[in-house]
């Protein structure tokens, strides 16, 4: 997948206005453009790894699919580029890899199919399997039988109005769903506790989140009209996550395009999806440009959190604090609450990693003008200071987290520096 994606090219330009966090049309332009390009050579390569037993089933989904395809090539798209469609597609192929272990589904590139097919409007008849009395068509939503066993769909199968549908719930705005239905729209077993996708919400929970939502998107509209539309076109969908899970947001790059996040109060939401697409978009650059060569070693200590860090978490984590910090500053100018207090508190834990980063052996020379290129970033904030001496109290405040850290992990203090 590698080799296929290398055709990319990130300019100086791009790569250092992507570094910065600050949203630009080339970097969202390069962003989806990765996220594509990686999606389909995902798809080619679960096609051709289906073993010979399957290769004549597998090959009628995807017939449908090209048919489809023809008549509307933009709503086939949205169905293969959804988010879940990448989890499907990954898992799928590890297991269709692994000699051991559940078998994959490949009967869910029929279920793409359908979805694709009823959304294009043609004229068709396709034979799937629904699980436990159901079948989750993705961009769709749910459809109930109502008889077990394998069911032919046709182009009328699908009825929104039909109580034995279920649409997928779309939040304000039309373009990003909240995805509490398909089976993919978080890993499996294998995800961590921290981000377990919440069960399918009540209509009760549907306008709560569409109620956060509509907050979150009117303070990043208010105080950082640049993010929000970023955010707009990068997340596709937002799948909630299961009530006492610590985290309050989270991104999977299998996932591309989706955020998994809390029910929260529109102004914790507004910088949780900051934060989480930043994630988003450092992901889709790796995918096509090698930024540093360090392994998964834990090591390194990063502000936000008590456990060591790899240098590949300390990237994210900085890189998304610094978009966070850069937020929080334009909130504060217009005169959000406890806005400058937020800000001068993660841009200190960001520049007291940021000379380990740019300092680290193992950065390629992409990693060093990326790295050089965000400390540029979290340097120009000085040009609009928080108020009084917070900033130095943050500073303050940071090294006491340091030396505290250092205490903790005496093995790891010598990578708190540079």
């Amino acid at each position: 997948m590698t080799a296929a994606l290398a055709a990319f090219t990130v300019s100086s330009r791009t790569l250092r206005a992507l570094a910065s966090t600050e949203p630009s049309a080339e970097g969202t332009r390069l962003v989806r453009d990765v996220r594509r390009s990686r999606r389909l050579v995902l798809l080619r390569a679960v096609l051709d790894a289906a073993p010979g037993g399957r290769r004549g089933e597998t090959a009628d989904h995807w017939a449908l699919l090209e048919e489809a395809e023809r008549r509307a090539p933009g709503a086939v798209r949205d169905v293969l580029h959804y988010p879940a469609t990448g989890v499907w597609a990954e898992e799928t192929l590890r297991r269709l890899h692994a000699p051991y272990g559940p078998p994959p589904d490949l009967g869910h590139l029929g279920v793409l199919a359908v979805a694709a097919a009823l959304r294009a409007g043609i004229a068709f008849t396709h034979t799937l399997r629904p699980l436990h009395g159901r079948l989750v068509l993705p961009t769709l939503g749910l459809l109930r039988p109502a008889r077990p066993g394998p069911l032919a769909l046709t182009e009328r199968s699908w009825d929104p109005e039909d109580p034995a549908t279920l649409p997928l719930h779309s939040l304000p705005g039309g373009g990003t769903a909240l995805d509490d239905l398909d089976p993919y729209r978080a890993p499996g077993p294998a995800q961590p506790a921290t981000v377990r996708a919440a069960r399918r919400l009540t209509s009760k929970g549907h306008k709560r989140w569409d109620t956060q939502w509509s907050g979150a998107l009117t303070l990043l509209q208010r105080y950082d009209t640049a993010r929000a539309e970023e955010t707009v076109h990068l997340l596709r969908s937002v799948v909630p996550l299961a009530g006492g899970s610590r985290s309050s947001g989270a991104t999977l790059p299998a996932a591309a395009g989706s955020v998994l996040a809390r029910a929260q109060a529109p102004p914790a939401l507004a910088a949780t999806l900051v934060h989480e697409v930043q994630h988003g978009k450092l992901s889709a650059l790796a995918d096509v440009l090698t930024l540093h060569t360090a392994d998964r070693t834990p090591r390194h200590w990063a502000p936000w959190r008590s456990d060591p860090r790899p240098l590949e978490g300390l990237l994210h984590g900085a890189y998304a604090h610094l978009a966070l910090a850069g937020y929080w500053q334009r909130a504060a100018l217009y005169g959000a609450r406890g806005a400058w207090a937020q800000h001068a508190r993660i841009r200190a834990q960001v520049a007291a990693v940021l000379p380990v980063l740019r300092a680290h052996e193992r950065l390629t020379d992409a990693g060093r003008e990326f790295t050089e290129a965000m400390s540029a970033a979290e340097r120009a904030m000085d040009e609009l200071p928080p108020p009084g001496d917070q900033h130095t109290a943050a500073r303050r405040s940071v090294e006491r987290d340091r030396r505290t850290w250092c205490e903790a992990h005496p093995e790891l203090a010598a990578f708190t520096d540079d």
